[in-house]
């Protein structure tokens, strides 16, 4: 039986040897599962020569391309530790996560490498300037002009034949991701070789199979996302189906895609649908599709309905984080449908309500989800910590409460994560960019409704002394432009004179919420 991702590359490869695995949207490249499970294993051979071991962490810096996916399954068939990144991370964000992950090599393409020379740069700055002798990251340009002392992506890929490390613990690690859990500042996920094989086995049980081996697979959402890397990819690996490598969601250009490919299988983020929606005579571009799959946000029970009467196709909501590698519940487990539920969870997979006194929640109130099975994750990074209990439940900080068909219903978070196009935003990592400024005395962010994206992000900023207000706001708009990823940046910074807070000291951000919400309503100018 295959006991890793990889494993099941190499059980595709012999299944299925001259089928067409991945191709490229943009480029036309295609991939066969032959050609993708020999391109895997010279990126692991190339890492051998290059002097990285075993458990060495491996940073992928690139968009959705067939590198991504080769380098990806190599990094975890010679048994390192892959650490996906979002390709559109400013330079201090990719800083902190090298210094953070002792990544000892980075891969980047012609979207990230100034981004990645930049950070490599300030992290070896840094160490020069200090007695640490800490890790200096060596780059692997993948189809740019190389730089002194970098490797190109041909380079890495035409060593093999060297013997590759023997049968992998299930319980290594094998993918850090980032995200914040339930508070703080953005940490590292470590999701062993267990975990995320349990969820691809917990997803391939789901009948009927959410992607099956005939199916052709849009591939929009973002490979360094677990839910792009293991809810879809892992499915495609599992199913032997084909995926098609989109970078970047295009509205009118997705549905050409869909037509052009005969896509069956849409996994996408709960933002596309609103975009959609507003195209005329969407309800002829979706012939080839058979089922459509959202995760990673909650989705309006309105829009879900709209959508399925303009094009009589149901949409399969489901729940999952990071932690879970990644899914959690589906509606396509559920004995009844209710475009209000995110499903009943998978196979394998438990989960219960707690309220605020750690007891089982009375009658139909709401609690705090805990989850358990083999999917979740072994910690944060470093040293494992805030993982699962003794008994293997975990908090994920999310509230709702469970039908008596068995059905979960999301109802408020208990952290303050903001959800933009279906990434995670994490107010205290935007706070804390915001009050490098000087003349910055505090910020507050949280989020708000947004038609397009969910939500998007709004800073309220008190200054240090008088200032004018227009000035500061967009000095803060153009720091956090140069520290924060484009979907982290605040759509508005409002300055402030003080910030509420409660009796506790700290900000009263339901009142931020409540003022914004009378602003929706036209009650404040």
């Amino acid at each position: 039986m295959e006991t890793t991702v990889a494993d099941l590359l190499a059980a595709a490869a012999r299944a299925e040897p001259s089928k067409i695995a991945l191709s490229e949207a943009a480029t036309g490249r295609t991939v066969t599962w032959a050609a993708l499970d020999d391109l895997a294993d010279r990126v692991a051979h190339g890492l051998q020569t290059a002097g990285m071991i075993a458990g060495y962490r491996v940073m992928i810096a690139v968009t959705n391309r067939i590198e991504f996916v080769a380098t990806y399954l190599g990094v975890l068939r010679a048994r390192m530790v892959a650490v996906p990144i979002n390709p559109r991370s400013a330079t201090g964000e990719v800083v902190r996560m090298l210094v953070d992950s002792g990544s000892r090599m980075v891969l980047a393409d012609g979207t990230t490498i100034g981004t990645v020379r930049g950070a490599v740069a300030g992290v070896n700055a840094a160490l020069a300037g200090s007695e640490n002798d800490g890790v200096r990251p060596r780059i692997v340009s993948v189809g740019t002009t190389l730089e002194p002392g970098e490797r190109s992506w041909d380079h890495l890929v035409m060593e093999t034949g060297a013997d590759l490390p023997g049968e992998t613990d299930p319980e290594s690690l094998a993918v850090l991701l980032y995200t914040s859990g339930t508070s703080g500042r953005p940490r590292a996920a470590m999701l062993s070789h267990r975990a995320l094989s349990a969820n691809i086995e917990q997803a391939a049980a789901v009948v009927p199979p959410m992607i099956n081996g005939r199916d052709v697979v849009l591939g929009v959402l973002p490979l360094f996302h677990v839910y792009g890397l293991n809810a879809v990819l892992g499915q495609v690996l599992r199913q032997h189906a084909r995926m098609v490598l989109v970078d970047g969601f295009d509205p009118e250009g997705s549905l050409d895609i869909i037509e052009d490919e005969a896509i069956s299988v849409l996994p996408v983020a709960p933002p596309v649908f609103a975009y959609w929606m507003q195209l005329s005579s969407i309800e002829d571009r979706f012939g080839p599709v058979r089922t459509i799959l959202s995760g990673s946000a909650p989705l309006a029970p309105e829009l879900t309905e709209a959508f399925s009467a303009r094009t009589g196709l149901e949409i399969q909501q489901g729940y999952g984080l990071t932690e879970a590698a990644p899914v959690v519940t589906s509606t396509q487990c559920s004995a009844e449908s209710d475009p209000r539920s995110v499903g009943a969870p998978l196979p394998g997979i438990e989960v219960r309500l707690v309220d605020e006194a750690g007891g089982r929640p009375e009658d139909d109130d709401p609690g705090e989800i805990h989850i358990r099975g083999p999917n979740l994750f072994s910690g944060y990074w470093p040293d494992g910590a805030d993982g699962p209990d003794a008994e293997g439940w975990w908090a994920t900080g999310d509230v709702g409460y469970l039908s008596a068909a068995g059905d979960l219903f999301l109802v408020d978070r208990l952290k303050e994560l903001v959800i933009v196009s279906g990434f995670n935003v994490y107010p205290s990592e935007v706070e804390d960019v915001i009050t490098e400024l000087a003349d910055v005395a505090g910020a507050a962010v949280i989020g708000v409704d947004d038609p397009e994206t969910g939500e998007a992000v709004v800073a309220y900023v008190k200054p240090v002394g008088e200032v004018d207000p227009d000035e500061l706001a967009a000095r803060v708009s153009a720091h956090c432009a140069g520290r924060l990823a484009s979907f982290k940046r605040p759509s508005v910074v409002n300055v402030v004179e003080a910030l509420p807070m409660t009796g506790t000291g700290k900000v009263a951000k339901g009142l931020l919420r409540a003022t914004e919400r009378r602003r929706a309503l036209g009650l404040l100018e």
